[in-house]
């Protein structure tokens, strides 16, 4: 039978659930969110985190640099993150801090392989990300990152864009980001109605004006989509401007 325990979704409900398992010493067969159904030979268990309530303690044994690394595989989509985060903190508590350098073990070189490449969509989507101007004054973007970096990219935008008021929506997972000049707050689609907002006539002047550049300085016979795509993968082009419908096309 397989032992696999179930968690909210949270990240600070799957430190207490990482506590409890590694205080006493249990080695589940895997770790889930809550909705998993499992198979036919798996043992679903599901404890009361609430009362656990040990993940500060955790955090203060873990330190910057894991917790880093393990909030990072966290954000992914990857389909057993949370049970290689487990044998990562597994082994961080028989090896130590010099753990990183042993990539020998999966557990680490998969933590390591994941952190950075939520990392490195973070940081590209920073760059990416594009602002339109609403007409009650705030700033609203989109995009579909492959993994859950909002709250990454709001932290960046906390700071670039400190004197604004702005919205960032993820499509993929139906979340926004909500800033408000002090902070910004992470709620799901259903409790903002985002609908209620609209471009604002400079906006959309400049949006024509741009999109009417770009169709100009373009040489039809030399159109390349398969270039294209090679410089701004096709997933992106629903999120800028000049590629506005070119996404609905076929290449």
């Amino acid at each position: 039978m397989n032992n696999v325990y179930i968690y909210d979704g949270s990240f600070i409900n799957l430190l207490n659930l990482l506590y409890y398992l590694l205080k006493n010493n249990i080695r589940p067969t895997n770790i889930k969110k809550k909705g998993y159904l499992g198979s036919l030979f798996d043992y679903l268990i599901e404890l009361d985190l609430r009362k656990i309530n040990k993940s500060d303690a955790l955090i203060k044994k873990l330190g910057k640099t894991v917790i880093h690394h393990i909030y990072y595989v966290y954000l992914s989509e990857e389909e057993n993150k949370e049970i290689i985060i487990y044998y990562y903190l597994l082994n961080y508590f028989k090896y130590g801090p010099n753990l990183n350098k042993m990539r020998n073990l999966k557990c680490v070189s998969e933590t390591l392989r994941i952190s950075k490449k939520v990392g490195n969509e973070a940081h590209k989507m920073k760059g990416f990300i594009r602002f339109k101007e609403l007409k009650n004054n705030i700033l609203y973007a989109s995009f579909a990152p492959d993994n859950n970096v909002l709250e990454i990219v709001s932290l960046h935008f906390k700071k670039r864009l400190a004197n604004e008021y702005w919205l960032i929506k993820d499509e993929k997972r139906k979340i926004i980001s909500i800033y408000d000049k002090k902070d910004f707050y992470i709620l799901n689609e259903e409790m903002f109605n985002i609908s209620e907002y609209i471009l604002s006539d400079n906006e959309l002047e400049m949006v024509n004006l741009w999109q009417t550049f770009y169709n100009t300085i373009g040489i039809k016979e030399r159109k390349n989509p398969r270039c294209q795509m090679n410089f701004m993968p096709k997933k992106y082009w629903p999120y800028i401007i000049e590629m506005s419908g070119e996404n609905e096309k076929s290449c």
